[in-house]
Order: C-alpha cells, then structure tokens, then sequence
C-alpha cells in the first residue's frame, strides 16, 4: 500500500484492482481503479505531480491521476510496458523509475517525466551491456499471473535490438527525459548463468538499489547492494554502468520459486533480508555504518549483524517500521510476527 496523504491510501491486489481508502471511513473504499490485466504488485506515488504509479504481472506500468479522481476512478494511461516485470520503483526524488524482470534485467528511466506521454518503442535508448531484441519492451500482450508459489524464470531473448541501440547511441550527446538504461547487474557466481531478479528495493536517501537474485535454475540466491553511478561515460559507446556492485551475501536456498521480499531500515543503515525459516539483519559493516562511509573499491561481503527466528514455515516478506525500533516478517503460512531487537 501507499499513503497519498495523512488519510488517503491506495492498496493494490491480485484480483488486478487498485483501491483507495480514506482512513476516516474505513469500512468502504472511495473508489476501485481498473487498467491492469494481472496480479498488481507495485504502488509509487509522486507528491509532487499527485500521479500514483503502479505495475503488475501483466508487464503495464500504469499512471492514475488522483488529480481528478471520483467515484467511479480515476483518468489513467498506460505509461511503460515490458515482458516479465516483476517490481518496480520510483528514486526519492522521482528522478528515475527502476524495473526488474525476471529475465535478469534491470531497466532504468533516467529524468523521469511522468506526463510525457510514451509510444511503445519510443523510449530513448542510452546504452545496454547486452545485445539483446526489442520485441520484450513493444510487445503489447501481456504475460500471465505468475502463481507465488512456481519459479518465476523464464527465458527471455531480451529487450533491445542491436539496430535500435546503434541508432540510439548515434544520437547520444543530450539527455533525453525518460531516456531507457537496459542493465544484467553483476550477481556472484552468476557470470555464466541467468538469473531472476525477484525483488528490487532502493536506499531511503536514494544512493543505492536493493535486489534479491536467484539463479535460473533456483540452486542459489543473493542479496546485492548496487550504487548509483552519475556523470558521462569515458568512451560513449561503452555502457553506462549506472549501477555498481558494492555489497552481496549469499542466502539460504529455501523456499526455491517463492518471492522473497527484503528491506532497508528507514534510515539506510541496515538490511531485513528473509533468511530461511527467519530473518538476517544485514549492515555495510559490523558498526552499520552508513553506505557512503564503507564503499569499497571492490564488492564485499554484507556483514550479518543479527538472524532473528520466530517461524515454523518459510519467510517471504520483512519490513521495519518508519517510526519504531520494530521489525515485522511473514512466512508462507501466513503467520506475522513482530520483533524489537536489542543489540
């Protein structure tokens, strides 16, 4: 879910719906919004043009404008499309929207303008690390709902065509808004296989993105630590490397096809990664010392901090609270518990 303001929200479901809520009249919704085809996994919402931005299963990123919002929804238009998407996110800024696919790739929209309306296949293309086709980012079907419980990868012939990113390359030199970056960010031990980017978080101050990866063939998984890189390339036909790997541990390979959904502490420092039948906090180093003051000149080990354990099933999601010193996890039972941990 997503608070708009101090009482309005939106939740998003796998029914395809989007619903908002009004915290002072809670036992009806003040309207449903239709415009997705699947499973909608993903709310983000820009305060400043009051667009709220949502994705699903069916590979739609799709704005609502709750500018004129009434009874019956909201004016919405389908702003991105991709096959295989899986989360996607907004920068604190509103700066950049990140994709991840299951396909191992992870896309980026650099000067991000929400109203700029998009024609399929019109995105300018700045650089990508893999020659790939373009018929994943123009397909206009949709791909179906991935059950929670099946591996999610699949194979993917990829997303951009040699000829579209040799034309594009020519005319870079500016910078377009809402300019495409097609990225395979760096897993261990996954240079010689694909991969699945399942879950995909970014640094509350906006430094850096979060991803949780799992193998192809679901025999290993890790959580990364990407930081975002700035500024032009040396050579402009090499890729532009917006990420760079800094931090990654290896997790537990349990619960192989489940989602496993991890999360920075509000203020940056810590990682809640699902761990098995628990939870691992994870920091940049044994003191939690913030991002920007352990970046290492080559990617290093996550140090864990602390596992929590509570459950007697497979965790999938962790979240800490905004305001407290207060984790919450959930298993694929259903059960939820809440920690307050003490160091």
């Amino acid at each position: 879910f997503r608070f708009l303001d101090n009482r309005l929200f939106a939740t998003c479901s796998d029914d395809t719906t989007i619903a908002l809520w009004d915290l002072r009249k809670l036992n009806t919704k003040v309207c449903t919004l239709h415009g997705h085809t699947s499973w909608v996994k993903n709310i983000e919402y820009d305060t400043n043009t009051r667009l709220l931005v949502t994705s699903g299963f069916d590979g739609n990123v799709i704005i609502w404008d709750t500018n004129r919002c009434t009874e019956d929804g909201c004016p919405h238009k389908k702003f991105f499309h991709t096959r295989f998407l899986m989360r996607m996110r907004l920068t604190p800024d509103c700066s950049k929207m990140l994709i991840s696919t299951s396909s191992g790739y992870l896309l980026i929209l650099h000067d991000l303008d929400l109203n700029k309306s998009l024609e399929v296949g019109s995105y300018p293309i700045l650089r990508a690390r893999r020659t790939t086709t373009s018929s994943d980012i123009t397909s206009s079907g949709s791909s179906g709902p991935r059950a929670v419980g099946s591996p999610c990868h699949q194979n993917d012939s990829g997303l951009l065509s040699e000829k579209h990113m040799s034309r594009s390359s020519q005319r870079e030199g500016g910078s377009p808004r809402n300019s495409l970056e097609v990225l395979t960010p760096e897993v261990p031990g996954e240079r010689d296989r694909g991969n699945c980017i399942t879950s995909l978080q970014l640094h509350p101050k906006g430094w850096a993105t979060l991803l949780r990866c799992s193998s192809n063939t679901d025999d290993q998984e890790w959580t990364c630590v990407y930081e975002f890189q700035e500024g032009a390339p040396v050579r402009p036909v090499s890729p532009r490397c917006s990420l760079r790997l800094t931090h990654c541990i290896e997790e537990a390979n349990v619960g192989r096809g489940y989602i496993k959904e991890l999360c920075f502490s509000p203020d940056g420092r810590m990682i809640s990664s699902p761990h098995g039948f628990g939870i691992r906090l994870l920091g940049f180093d044994a003191h939690c010392s913030e991002l920007v003051d352990c970046l290492p000149k080559e990617a290093s080990p996550l140090k864990e901090i602390r596992s929590l354990y509570s459950h007697n099933d497979v965790v999938l999601t962790t979240k800490f609270s905004p305001t407290h010193c207060q984790i919450a996890s959930g298993c694929l039972s259903g059960r939820v518990s809440l920690y307050q941990p003490k160091f």
